[in-house]
């Protein structure tokens, strides 16, 4: 079941958490895709912060969105040239 890279879990609870995620609805599995995602975008968000105090809620937006977006397609659609203000 291991996926061959090292870990520190033992292989009895990795065989649990597999288990357990075998054992759940598609939609539970998309919920928990949903939620990782949602606690990566703050993360991400916190770290804007934590690099831009004084940023607006627009601009801590736009930043977040361009971690996600290709550069072209944020200076096309938002006019946020990443190569001059960053991420």
């Amino acid at each position: 079941m291991s996926s061959g890279l090292p870990t520190d879990t033992h292989p009895a609870i990795e065989a649990f958490i597999i288990d357990g995620y075998r054992r759940m609805t598609p939609a539970q599995k998309l919920e928990r895709v949903a939620a990782l995602t949602r606690t990566v975008q703050q993360c991400a968000l916190a770290d804007i912060r934590r690099r831009h105090p004084n940023a607006t809620v627009q601009e801590q937006s736009l930043r977040l969105a361009s971690r996600w977006l290709e550069p072209d397609l944020m200076r096309k659609a938002f006019g946020w040239d990443v190569d001059k203000v960053g991420f």
